[in-house]
């Protein structure tokens, strides 16, 4: 027996199996609902409605009396049993777009040659020849007359290729063009490939795309290869995110599902078509002009890029399929540039330290630096690197989603409605500065920092994160504890609560722990300490928005000078975009994933130890947090 569900506000229609959940019905249908667990019931963020028709639900706690009686359900425990019409509530839905496309996407992003130490020789060139036809006494082949042509511009190689397709249609196309023909030149490794020959002179139109596939969201950068000018920006949500919020429960969908790894691959390969669609449309471009496409991205997104096989990623000894691979044709895994364009990927170091971060390293420079430097890169992972000119070691924690807004009742990514900002004035009234021009929605992780800080510093919760009675706050039991009403619904753009319960500040300790923890660990494995660092690199979407003194008040950054920290944004586009622009670029960042050292914190007893004492605020051992502490007995 099937059954028809209808989706509002999409007014979406989709026929499945009766017993099939809502969740996958939605899947079916194209309908974003919220699932950060992937489905598995634990998250409570596939929150419906249920306007008609019969269900059959699971029990379960995350959801409140009220609620239910409302009609919401979820939509991972939830049966179809007839016919339905599900709606979809705003919290649920997938709006708006990551803050990392606008001002803040340019201003961090853009890269000119210029500005980096690195030579403007990127990795797609066109060459225009005017050749001499064959005679009796200059009687080259064709393909000879094209490599002296090259040469005589200065671009000769040890290695050069082209491929037969080519090779099929050359003698025609130099005789039809009167020998003025256009060469697109293309970096394979140690190889340089005729990739097409084109009629007449076509090199001013010379285009490439910088890609950074995070595990939320996919940004690209569409970059004029002649000139190294960035001509536009676009980002999306990972459209993956339906199958899972962290990269650990999209392997177990890739592992357990039927075509899940295909699901997946096709997931990713469309948000990049279509970011690349919107990009050459914007910037009035062909896209056969298109010839290069380099990406960045941890090592699980990298596996699903290419379809390559992630389960091992997830168990020890954690071995990836590869960490560098090999230039392939866009083509070959759908990617709609140019019919002959190539793929690259920036190298990773291992399972949990991808190309991402070693394309963030080659923007912050600090391998190029004598000072001891730290770098670190908030979001579910959260990778540091410790080191110099000379060396560097890396290491990853797993923060989970709370600075994405995962595990956190009322937490949402960094897009509108969105609480950024918050500030607590003295008589306990909440303002916060909303992304966008709407009412709050909910809170992302920069106003989830300062919300915590605030109410530690007016003693609303206490140091272990546990939620005090005051009579300034809108302090109330909720069904899992005590809960602190940051905004009225009435205020809202839901017309809920916005609220912080004690679970969610349990979740939240746990990842600004696991960050902490991390980089303590590395620093004193080394024999070094915090203040040995001249610089902390900031890396990540909503570090563009961070309070650096909130975040030292709550435990997440050390207590340093605020002048040491240094936020570079999404580095992984920027380093991403400057291999696309300069050889030498993309050769050294080979060198330093080569030369990177990975620390393995899972099975470090120390990390444990320390994670354990990162889990108050600021810390267990108040010492290292001088700073904070004369804030709060200032503000008490």
């Amino acid at each position: 027996m099937t059954c028809r569900v209808r989706f509002l506000p999409d007014d979406v229609e989709v026929e499945v199996e009766r017993g099939e959940t809502i969740l996958r019905a939605a899947e079916r249908a194209g309908v974003y609902v919220n699932s950060i667990c992937g489905g598995e019931g634990l998250c409570g963020k596939c929150r419906v409605i249920v306007k008609e028709g019969d269900v059959r639900s699971r029990p379960t706690a995350l959801l409140s009396r009220e609620e239910i009686r409302k009609g919401y359900c979820l939509a991972c425990l939830t049966e179809v049993l007839s016919d339905l019409v599900v709606e979809v509530p705003v919290e649920s839905r997938l709006e708006g777009r990551p803050v990392l496309v606008g001002e803040e996407a340019v201003r961090f992003g853009r890269i000119s040659p210029k500005l980096v130490p690195y030579k403007h020789d990127p990795l797609s060139k066109k060459v225009f020849l005017e050749l001499p036809p064959p005679s009796l006494e200059d009687n080259l082949s064709d393909l000879d007359r094209i490599y002296r042509g090259l040469a005589g511009k200065g671009y000769s190689y040890p290695v050069m290729q082209t491929g037969l397709f080519n090779l099929k249609r050359l003698a025609r196309l130099l005789r039809e063009s009167d020998w003025k023909v256009t060469v697109t030149l293309g970096r394979r490794g140690g190889t340089v490939e005729l990739v097409q020959f084109e009629p007449g002179d076509t090199s001013g139109d010379n285009y490439g795309v910088a890609v950074d596939i995070g595990t939320t969201t996919i940004a690209a950068h569409l970059v004029d290869l002649n000139t190294g000018r960035t001509l536009g920006t676009q980002a999306r949500y990972n459209s993956q995110i339906k199958y899972g919020e962290d990269v650990i429960s999209r392997i177990i969908y890739a592992d357990n599902e039927e075509d899940g790894l295909a699901k997946l691959h096709g997931s990713v390969v469309k948000d990049i078509n279509d970011l690349i669609g919107a990009l050459v449309e914007e910037a009035d471009v062909h896209l056969h002009d298109v010839t290069y496409l380099m990406c960045a991205g941890n090592t699980t997104m990298i596996h699903f890029l290419l379809e390559m096989d992630p389960s091992n990623i997830r168990r020890e000894p954690y071995i990836p399929t590869a960490n560098s691979v090999p230039v392939i044709r866009a083509a070959e895994v759908g990617i709609a540039i140019n019919g002959r364009g190539l793929l690259g990927c920036v190298p990773g170091v291992g399972s949990y330290v991808g190309g991402d971060i070693t394309a963030g390293i080659l923007a912050s420079g600090m391998h190029r630096r004598e000072e001891l430097s730290l770098y670190i890169d908030m979001g579910t992972n959260g990778e540091v690197v410790l080191g110099n000119k000379d060396w560097l070691i890396c290491c990853s924690a797993s923060a989970g989603p709370a600075f994405e807004g995962g595990g956190i009742r009322c937490g949402m990514r960094a897009t509108e409605g969105a609480i950024e900002k918050m500030v607590i004035t003295e008589d306990g009234r909440a303002i916060w500065k909303v992304i966008g021009k709407g009412k709050p929605r909910g809170i992302c992780g920069s106003g989830l920092i300062d919300a915590v800080a605030e109410m530690l510093k007016a003693g609303v919760i206490n140091r272990s994160g546990k939620i005090e009675r005051d009579g300034r706050w809108n302090v109330r039991e909720g069904e899992d504890g005590y809960e602190v009403v940051l905004v009225p619904a009435e205020e809202t753009g839901t017309g809920r609560d916005i609220v912080i319960t004690e679970a969610d500040l349990a979740t939240f300790i746990r990842s600004k722990g696991a960050i902490y923890a991390a980089a303590n660990t590395l620093m004193s494995h080394l024999g070094f300490s915090f203040e040995d660092l001249d610089t902390v690199y900031i890396s990540g979407g909503f570090g563009n928005y961070l309070d650096v003194q909130n975040a030292i008040l709550i435990g997440l950054l050390p207590d340093l000078p605020p002048g040491k920290f240094k936020f570079i944004g999404n580095g992984s586009i920027t380093g991403a975009e400057m291999c696309l622009l300069s050889e030498e670029a993309l050769g050294e960042v080979e060198e330093l994933a080569r030369k990177m050292t990975y620390f393995e914190l899972s099975t470090d007893p120390k990390f444990m130890d320390e994670f354990s004492l990162a889990l108050f605020l600021p810390h267990t051992n108040l010492e290292k947090f001088p700073s904070a502490v004369a804030l709060l007995e200032r503000r008490r």
